[in-house]
């Protein structure tokens, strides 16, 4: 079993969760989060000041699967979260030891 963490721009939340679902990934947390990569932030101008905005809202995006869907979801989370431009996230992958569904008492890819 793996984890996928993603970190993307907050428009491409819902095209993310379309393109796993299409696979048949339907269980995700996404929690709203801000950063800074080489982006380094960015200014705005509020009421006539300029502002330093240096951490940028985000979208972190945490998958929980088995290690025969991770590369199918990988895949469709880089195409469905691209715009080309930078800012566009990462993407992380990592090993998951255990999981366990508390209603059930299900465990690992049972769990998932």
């Amino acid at each position: 079993m793996k984890t996928i963490t993603a970190i993307i721009k907050p428009f491409k939340l819902d095209d993310v969760r379309d393109a796993l679902m299409a696979l048949g990934v339907y269980g995700m947390t996404a929690t709203e989060v801000r950063g800074y990569g080489r982006q380094k932030g960015h200014a705005e101008i509020y009421r006539g000041t300029e502002y330093i905005i240096a951490f940028l809202p985000k979208i972190k995006v945490e998958i929980a699967l088995p290690d025969d869907l991770v590369d199918g979801a990988v895949e469709a989370v880089r195409k469905a979260a691209y715009t080309g431009k930078i800012g566009d996230g990462k993407i992380f992958v990592t090993p998951l030891d255990h999981a366990l569904r508390i209603r059930t008492g299900e465990a690992d890819n049972d769990a998932l």
